[in-house]
């Protein structure tokens, strides 16, 4: 059993840290909002901080899953003077690779170590526990930590070094915008064709046109129901760390880049909370 904190108690991460807990690790969280910390402790029979530092001070390696760059820098702060020596930090938020690989150069002058560990699959994946990981940094860490991490993952896959695993989930972005935009405008073709869009479905999903955006969105973008999922406010900001590093790295993508602005539309028509299957919203209305 091994004593972890786990930081970050949104969609993701309630019930990432509560299957660690279900397999008898000794878990001690931590929230900006403390009664959550408080009532996923209650639920979970773990241990709810009142500050990073005593987190830091109780446990060996430290999880988190928070917003954005910012926040992963805030509550690293906090904690780093009270980290033990040899720590491990695995942080599942996605965030740009330069601040990753700032955060190893820091660990690793404590002697510990940074993993850069994005994951893919949604809140449903973390409630399943069958979340995709990503991972950057030491493969030695990786090691250590990976009896954690399997806990709620199908699969963790060592990308390389520091900021590996930001970069790959950069990739997995701009692959899912890719293909929500053609499920969006395939629907949208055919409901303005006067197709039979169940029948359309049946045919195309067992073919090559077949994706997992596909499966799992079509009905709902059908029904206009967008009140779950990966919200867009988040996924603007994931694209907007792929084109920064894009514009770093020479990479074109100019269909992703399209694509952003087509969310940007969705922020426009009142969707930011909407998940990021409401692109076919902007196909039914006048875009703004």
């Amino acid at each position: 059993m091994s004593r972890l904190g786990f930081v970050g108690l949104g969609a993701m991460g309630w019930p990432m840290a509560g299957h660690l807990a279900k397999n008898k690790h000794e878990v001690w969280v931590y929230n900006r909002s403390p009664a959550k910390a408080q009532r996923w402790a209650a639920e979970h029979a773990g241990h709810a901080c009142a500050s990073m530092a005593e987190m830091a001070t109780a446990v060996e390696a430290v999880i988190s899953c928070v917003g954005a760059d910012d926040d992963v820098a805030q509550v690293f702060a906090a904690a780093q003077p009270h980290l033990k020596p040899g720590a491990i930090w695995v942080d599942h938020t996605t965030t740009s690779a330069t601040l990753a690989r700032h955060l190893a150069q820091t660990m690793e002058s404590l002697s510990g170590a940074f993993l850069d560990a994005p994951v893919s699959g949604g809140q449903a994946g973390a409630q399943a526990g069958c979340l995709t990981i990503m991972a950057g940094g030491d493969g030695a860490a990786l090691a250590n930590a990976q009896p954690w991490l399997e806990v709620y993952s199908a699969g963790v896959v060592h990308m390389g070094p520091s900021g590996s695993g930001q970069l790959a989930k950069m990739v997995n972005q701009i692959c899912i915008a890719g293909a929500v935009q053609g499920v969006a405008e395939g629907l949208a073709f055919a409901e303005r064709a006067g197709l039979d869009c169940e029948a359309v479905f049946a045919a195309i999903s067992k073919g090559a046109a077949q994706s997992w955006q596909m499966d799992n969105r079509w009905a709902s973008m059908r029904a206009g129901r967008f009140d779950f999922g990966f919200a867009v406010d988040w996924m603007r900001k994931d694209l907007g760390l792929m084109l920064d590093e894009a514009r770093r790295n020479g990479a074109s993508v100019p269909l992703s880049a399209l694509i952003d602005q087509f969310y940007a539309d969705v922020q426009k028509l009142g969707g930011s909370k909407w998940d990021t299957s409401s692109l076919i919203q902007r196909l039914r209305d006048p875009a703004p």
